[in-house]
C-alpha cells in the first residue's frame, strides 16, 4: 500500500512545479493539461492549458498535483510536507529555498529532536517542515 499526497494549487500547479523545481530539485515525470483530455467536458472554458493531472518527485517521494477547479484560491492547512535534510546545513538550504514569497511558522532551529527543524508555509499556501534530525 502507497499513500501519496494530491495537492490540488488552484490555477497555479505549473508555477509550483517549476518553483519546487528550482527549491528542493522536484522533478516532473508527468503532466497533463486539460486540453489533453479526450472528454473536452472535463476543461472550463479558460482552462484548457491548466494542469489537470500533474506527477512529480520531491527525492524518492512521489506528490500528485492539478489546478483542480482554477478558482485561485487553494487551501493548503491542516497538513504539512515534511522533508528530511541529510544534515544542518542542507536543512538550512532548503528551507531558504522554499521560504521566498512565503512566511516562517517556526523558526529554523536547534531542538531536542533535530539538529536543525523548522517549519514555513511558501508561497503557494503549502506547509513545509524540514528536519535535519538528530539520531536516536
Amino acid at each position: 500500500m502507497n499513500v501519496q499526497p494530491y495537492l490540488y494549487f488552484d490555477g497555479v500547479c505549473e508555477d509550483a512545479l517549476n518553483f519546487y523545481a528550482k527549491a528542493v530539485g522536484a522533478k516532473t515525470k508527468m503532466m497533463m493539461r486539460f486540453k489533453d483530455s479526450p472528454d473536452k467536458s472535463m476543461s472550463a472554458p479558460g482552462s484548457e492549458n491548466k494542469v489537470m493531472h500533474a506527477c512529480f518527485t520531491v527525492g524518492d517521494t512521489e506528490i500528485f498535483g492539478s489546478d483542480g477547479m482554477n478558482k485561485g484560491k487553494p487551501n493548503f492547512d491542516g497538513f504539512a510536507l515534511s522533508i528530511n535534510a541529510k544534515d544542518a546545513v542542507e536543512a538550512e538550504k532548503l528551507f531558504n529555498a522554499l521560504l521566498p514569497g512565503g512566511a516562517t511558522t517556526m523558526p529554523l532551529t536547534e531542538t531536542f529532536f533535530a539538529h536543525k527543524f523548522g517549519m514555513l508555509k511558501d508561497k503557494f499556501g503549502v506547509h513545509w517542515m524540514v528536519i535535519a534530525a538528530k539520531p536516536m
